[in-house]
């Protein structure tokens, strides 16, 4: 069976806003096609398979990974999309480059280079990835980045301040005018929360840090846990989890793909304008917002600050700080690709934080240690 027909409020490839630097057309390939193509193969990408969700890589071989999570994204993003007659391959362009700028060490990562940032215009992971995917990968002789079409810049950009919107130009201009993203780009953002909140449940069972009856006082979990035990009472407990675990994510994606589908058939867009004119169309019931939402506190209060995620979160901290720190005041330990040729002490900063940004949990720990472990040199 083919794809099905685009609706008529979705995004067309045939008359994408284009790139920044122009090129030939592909006889074989859509355009977004091109552009998920181009992240698969991107050096940012692989480097997704050594960075933290949540369990640093070598806590264990079955932990989710940032790459893990963002193909998670994807499967989930692409199977809504062909149910609103979205376009598939920009919705999964934008879900596998999503997190192509963040850190070593997932959040933890990202807060300490943006307090290392804070007098240097900051760091937030998200202008990251579009900084990665504009100008950081150097793949092609004729341009910097990867020269994405607009549609999937757009995407990637989930949110920016008004001064920073001014300096993006046209992929930032919708924060200025209050206008919203396409409904590609609106069902990517929403599959990442279905996909991190239900798949961290499951690395923090693993992991023993989150136990079943805890989650037996999250309602979302607690009635599918049930289900599953009246439908299969002699299922063991691993057993059960995943199918939990997967009657969630159904239940989140059947009542995405149905709030979806009447606030659009309410809103009746027309085109990919009247999308980003309109409120946001791609959202959950009142009902299973609040459940998400819940699921998403409990896992904030009792995995992200279990205090053996802090043990290690307090590490990837210091090691981000002193990282940044001493290239920062001994910038002639850094590769000449990472040194300011102005000497220009933001300039400088930048570029350090593109390095450290670009690192994977286990090159930031082997650094650190060849920089301040004697053992290391």
């Amino acid at each position: 069976m083919g794809s099905p027909k685009l609706a008529v409020y979705a995004c067309d490839p045939a008359v994408s806003r284009g790139r920044r630097f122009a090129e030939p057309s592909d006889i074989s390939r859509t355009e977004y096609q091109r552009d998920r193509d181009r992240i698969v193969h991107s050096g940012a990408f692989r480097r997704l398979e050594y960075k933290t969700q949540v369990f640093v890589n070598h806590e264990g071989d079955l932990f989710r990974t940032r790459l893990t999570h963002s193909i998670e994204v994807a499967q989930i993003a692409r199977s809504v999309a062909r149910n609103l007659s979205l376009n598939e391959d920009l919705t999964e362009a934008i879900s596998l480059a999503h997190d192509l700028g963040h850190t070593p060490f997932g959040h933890a990562g990202q807060d300490a280079l943006n307090a290392c940032m804070k007098n240097y215009g900051g760091f937030e992971h998200n202008l990251q990835s579009l900084r990665v995917v504009d100008m950081l990968e150097e793949r092609y002789g004729a341009f910097d980045g990867l020269n994405l079409t607009y549609e999937t810049r757009e995407g990637i950009l989930k949110h920016c301040d008004t001064a920073t919107a001014q300096r993006l130009g046209d992929v930032g201009q919708r924060f200025l005018e209050n206008r919203r993203p396409s409904l590609e780009a609106q069902l990517a953002n929403m599959a990442d929360e279905i996909a991190y909140n239900n798949h961290d449940v499951d690395d923090g069972l693993r992991s023993g840090l989150l136990s079943v009856k805890q989650l037996m006082d999250v309602g979302l979990f607690a009635r599918f846990w049930k289900e599953v035990h009246l439908a299969m009472p002699d299922i063991t407990e691993r057993r059960a989890i995943h199918e939990t675990i997967r009657r969630m994510i159904s239940a989140l994606i059947c009542d995405l793909t149905q709030t979806s589908m009447a606030r659009i058939r309410d809103a009746d867009p027309r085109s990919v304008d009247d999308v980003r004119d309109a409120e946001p169309l791609i959202a959950f019931s009142d009902v299973m917002a609040s459940e998400s939402g819940i699921l998403k506190q409990f896992l904030f209060e009792h995995l992200y600050r279990h205090h053996q995620v802090n043990r290690m979160t307090s590490k990837a901290r210091r090691i981000v700080r002193k990282l940044f720190s001493i290239f920062m005041e001994e910038p002639q330990l850094l590769a000449p690709e990472y040194r300011s040729a102005s000497r220009d002490e933001y300039e400088q900063a930048r570029k350090i934080a593109d390095y450290i940004a670009g690192m994977t949990d286990r090159y930031a720990m082997r650094q650190y240690r060849l920089l301040f472990e004697i053992e290391g040199v």
